[in-house]
């Protein structure tokens, strides 16, 4: 396994898996699947309706709570409510995790942000992230916070760099956590003849040529499958280094092309987009 040193001193792995329009079963299993592959980080949301059964797969691997890296994402709709980041530890049955990110610039994103802000302060969560940052609103909250955010997730992949938010957080020392990293599963961009020849030099599949890209260009992968031998094949990257030529030949494909379009009305939607986050079963 390989780890990434984030801007306040806490060491955080590299890849996870991703629960992201997992059913409560299906993320139950699929962690449980992927905990027992040595997977070392595991990523849910409030929005994502399956916290309670990601808890149950963390707690039914028995996996030590210490050897698994927690990650989870604060819906918009509840940024004001003092007791949030509670109410999300208890949902997942967890005293602490070591990732919150606020989910979407929209509402009262500061209100939201100030709630890590106090978390992390009290020692509930570890690191802070923001999810889906960019432009005027990215600016205004690096300008008003506190303590700067450890992690972005964002939309990354060989056919686009995120540069557009890369450029003003990596002189702060935040690191990129992609989603979509194998592009929204665009056989397209699986299938580049690059990746088909690396593959065929390695060993190993496209999807783990494109993986190994996104961690040695310093990114943190959580791609998601509910197939117990994708997510054993997923993690399998730690035996093999693309060349600096490599490298490069996989870099010329940025072609800016992104498979979710940023709108900022339709994300303004999620402030009050009410989710009844305890009816999870």
């Amino acid at each position: 396994m390989e780890y990434t040193m984030l801007n306040n001193g806490l060491k955080m792995p590299v890849i996870g898996l991703g629960t992201f329009l997992m059913s409560l079963d299906q993320a139950q299993k699929a962690v449980e699947d992927a905990l027992k592959c040595g997977y070392p980080l595991i990523d849910t949301a409030n929005g994502y309706m399956n916290e309670k059964a990601v808890g149950r797969g963390i707690k039914n691997s028995n996996t030590p709570r210490e050897d698994v890296f927690l990650v989870t994402k604060l819906w918009p709709t509840i940024y004001e409510e003092n007791d949030a980041v509670e109410k999300t530890l208890k949902r997942l049955g967890v005293d602490t995790v070591d990732l919150m990110f606020i989910h979407q610039p929209s509402g009262n994103f500061m209100a939201g942000y100030r709630q890590l802000e106090k978390a992390y302060k009290a020692g509930l969560i570890k690191s802070i992230g923001i999810s889906n940052f960019r432009g005027e609103k990215l600016k205004k909250l690096l300008a008003e916070c506190e303590i700067k955010p450890q992690v972005i997730q964002y939309e990354c992949h060989p056919y686009f760099h995120a540069e557009e938010v890369m450029d003003i957080l990596e002189p702060l020392d935040v690191k990129l956590m992609a989603w979509y990293p194998l592009g929204h599963g665009d056989k397209a961009l699986i299938n580049e003849p690059v990746f088909t020849e690396l593959a065929e030099k390695y060993g190993k599949s496209n999807a783990q040529i494109i993986l190994r890209w996104h961690i040695q260009k310093g990114h943190i992968v959580i791609p998601g499958s509910t197939n117990p031998d994708h997510i054993k094949e997923n993690i399998d990257l730690f035996d093999f280094s693309l060349t600096k030529e490599e490298m490069a030949s996989i870099d010329v494909l940025n072609k800016q092309k992104r498979y979710y379009i940023p709108d900022e009305s339709k994300e303004e939607s999620y402030a009050s987009m009410q989710l009844d986050f305890d009816a999870q079963k």
